[in-house]
């Protein structure tokens, strides 16, 4: 299975429940996938734990304030997976269009690293389109 996929469907499913934490095996890039979207505003925080091959991502998740009596709004209400294993999407920095028209970002694997799209835009790099978040 697809380790990026499997983090974005355990933070979508921790949301769905009101969960306040999710836990996900330790990689380089989920953390700094997990920076980008605490840098966006999708996620509270990201902590390494454990050691050796037991090292764990616990993301704390974020909500949105709701009304009193209302259930708790989660911060992510979607995202999926572009660029998979069986079928690799690249996009130049030409091609960058916006996601759900500005209400999402998406996240693109560039020479200089991961970043948000816009970020790539701007920057006039294109790469790998790793996933959407809105």
């Amino acid at each position: 299975m697809d380790p990026i996929a499997n983090m974005l469907t355990q933070i979508r499913n921790a949301q769905a429940v009101g969960q306040e934490m999710a836990r996900v095996p330790f990689s380089a890039m989920k953390m700094e996938l997990a920076k980008i979207l605490i840098k966006e505003g999708y996620l509270g925080s990201a902590e390494k734990r454990g050691k050796k091959i037991k090292k764990v991502l616990e993301l704390t998740l974020k909500y949105h304030p709701s009304e009193p009596g209302q259930p708790k709004a989660p911060a992510v209400s979607g995202a999926r997976r572009i660029s998979k294993s069986g079928r690799r999407i690249y996009s130049g920095y030409k091609d960058i269009r916006p996601v759900k028209q500005g209400f999402g970002i998406g996240v693109i694997s560039t020479s200089k690293g991961l970043m948000t799209t816009e970020e790539a835009r701007k920057a006039r790099l294109g790469g790998e389109v790793i996933c959407e978040v809105w």
